[in-house]
């Protein structure tokens, strides 16, 4: 899978997916993009976006979209905040489809990360 990792998400999460073709919003050059116009370039080029961003599934209209969405939960955007739910992120991204997935937030509202 080809995987965007927004702005707001811990840069150092790129080494959570092996095996899978990894750039930051930064890398491509992308930080200016407001959410619209980012996933509009990035589906383009990949078949998934991480970010911590909640309120994007409100702010867009993600069912238009040809990119998945995956909302990582984590109480800190920290590396060791994501490797708790590293084996959810790795099963959402490898199973990724147009639209949107949450992980970690059941543990996250149960105050567990």
């Amino acid at each position: 899978m080809r995987v965007l990792i927004d702005e707001c998400v811990d840069p150092r999460g790129k080494n959570l997916f092996p095996g899978h073709i990894i750039a930051t919003v930064h890398d491509r050059g992308w930080d200016a993009l407001e959410d619209a116009g980012l996933l509009a370039a990035a589906q383009s080029d990949f078949d998934v976006l991480l970010t911590i961003d909640r309120g994007i599934e409100f702010q867009q209209n993600i069912a238009r979209l040809r990119i998945g969405i995956v909302i990582a939960h984590v109480s800190k955007n920290q590396l060791i905040h994501y490797r708790v739910i590293e084996k959810e992120l790795l099963a959402a991204i490898d199973q990724t489809r147009p639209g949107l997935a949450h992980i970690g937030r059941s543990r996250s509202h149960l105050g567990l990360l």
